[in-house]
């Protein structure tokens, strides 16, 4: 049984100079992205299990929520004392309907925002790594290299929750 995103705990006390190892975690997730879901036949895509998201809306999350880690980026860049929070509800995604769009123009669309994402990483200096920042569902101080680590699970658990409903449709099938 698979934990729920949101009842995750997290310890940051890693040094920050490791945040390069987390950066390219982050840029590669868009190549895994698109090769788990060309891995996934197409009838699969759409196909929700009650209240679950589909692969898809999965997929189309993964875009939305990458709004929020740039403005993250934004806080941190302004020196926020708390970091905007996130719609944990998931109610973003459900408006989006992500079903109702093409999976190629999500998977390009997530490419483009964090590649975006990525070239302002990159033109940072090592000091704003470990600039802090109040996480308002965590209720602890996060670093912008403990930001990219959480960003880098949160890419994961997805990944994971899409290889998991690939899984269950084929044993159904």
């Amino acid at each position: 049984m698979e934990n729920k995103w949101v009842e995750r705990k997290f310890e940051f006390d890693f040094d920050f100079k490791i945040y390069p190892n987390f950066i390219e975690r982050l840029a590669a997730t868009p190549d895994l992205l698109d090769i788990l879901i060309l891995s996934i036949p197409k009838k699969f895509y759409k196909i929700k299990n009650g209240k679950e998201w589909s692969i898809q809306e999965n997929v189309g999350h993964l875009v939305s929520v990458d709004d929020l880690f740039i403005g993250r980026l934004d806080d941190y860049e302004k020196g926020a004392s708390e970091l905007r929070p996130a719609d944990v509800s998931g109610a973003r995604t459900e408006k989006e309907d992500f079903n109702s769009q093409e999976i190629k123009m999500l998977l390009q669309r997530f490419r483009e925002k964090r590649m975006i994402f990525i070239e302002r990483l990159d033109k940072l200096n090592d000091g704003m790594f470990k600039k802090v920042a109040w996480h308002p569902r965590l209720k602890k101080p996060m670093r912008l290299c403990d930001m990219l680590y959480f960003q880098a699970e949160h890419d994961d658990h997805h990944l994971h929750k899409i290889r998991l409903i690939e899984e269950k449709l084929h044993e159904c099938t």
